[in-house]
């Protein structure tokens, strides 16, 4: 299984002990600490042969924040994830929330709102360039191949570049995480409710969670992205052959254990 070019560091070695369970987390931020940066696997993208471990996901989530920023993101804020099952909406998600602003994983912008009610900030794969239009002061960025027009930002180029210092804003427990299905939702309400589910299932360090069901799903958001990084655990997106040891789903899955995802909140 390949890495992106360049995003695994010669010192890392997979198969270090898995970091420890984050201990009281108050915000989403908390899962990115510095101290949990190793060698082994944060998410694994089987479809698309790619892997972070916890030391790249950590150093990346803070260079996509940084991104985001110059971008024009600032606390609260939404932007645009579209919800693929790939690594750079997920990093993208947890800088967003680094910086207080407001996740939505969605396919499609509201063309119908006002320029105020736009997200500030759109990422996408750059074969969906075409299908987004924003007005000035709005932002488009798109990971896989160069854009084609000169005001899209390229996320891979600028997110290699960025530097990953941590983020100077200020992030409140109260302060909106995610937005879904015109329903907000704040960071205490994400982590609680991610803490409940490490605890009812014992999502253990260095634990395979896999991911089959949408990320626009408010609660595969907190099962399937929160819970496993708060627990030490990876993030799995499947391909056809991936049977992991927890399943994401409201459907059937092969795994011996399943997150039981309408029992959250």
């Amino acid at each position: 299984m390949n890495n992106n070019p360049g995003d695994l560091s010669e010192s890392d070695t997979i198969g270090d002990d898995p970091p420890a369970r984050v201990t009281d987390p108050a915000i989403i931020g908390d899962i990115m600490d510095r101290n949990r940066r190793n060698g082994t696997i944060a998410l694994r993208a089987d479809a698309a042969d790619r892997y972070y471990t916890y030391r790249d996901f950590i150093t990346t989530s803070y260079k996509s924040g940084n991104v985001i920023r110059y971008l024009g993101g600032r606390s609260g804020d939404e932007m645009l994830l579209v919800p693929d099952p790939l690594p750079e909406p997920v990093l993208a998600f947890y800088g967003a929330a680094q910086l207080g602003i407001v996740t939505r994983f969605d396919k499609t912008i509201q063309l119908d709102h006002s320029t105020e009610e736009l997200p500030r900030v759109v990422l996408a794969p750059s074969t969906q360039e075409e299908a987004y239009e924003l007005p000035p002061g709005h932002n488009l960025a798109v990971y896989g191949d160069s854009p084609t027009e000169t005001e899209t930002t390229h996320w891979e180029t600028e997110v290699w570049s960025e530097n990953p210092a941590i983020h100077p804003t200020s992030v409140a427990p109260s302060d909106i995480a995610l937005n879904a299905d015109t329903q907000t939702y704040t960071h205490e309400e994400l982590i609680t409710a991610a803490v409940r589910v490490v605890d009812r299932v014992n999502i253990t360090p260095g634990a395979d969670v896999v991911v089959r069901e949408s990320l626009m799903n408010p609660h595969v958001v907190v099962a399937g992205l929160i819970a496993p990084l708060l627990a030490g655990a990876t993030i799995v997106f499947p391909d056809e052959t991936t049977t992991g040891e927890i399943g994401v789903s409201t459907d059937t899955v092969p795994e011996p254990k399943q997150i039981d995802l309408n029992s959250i909140w």
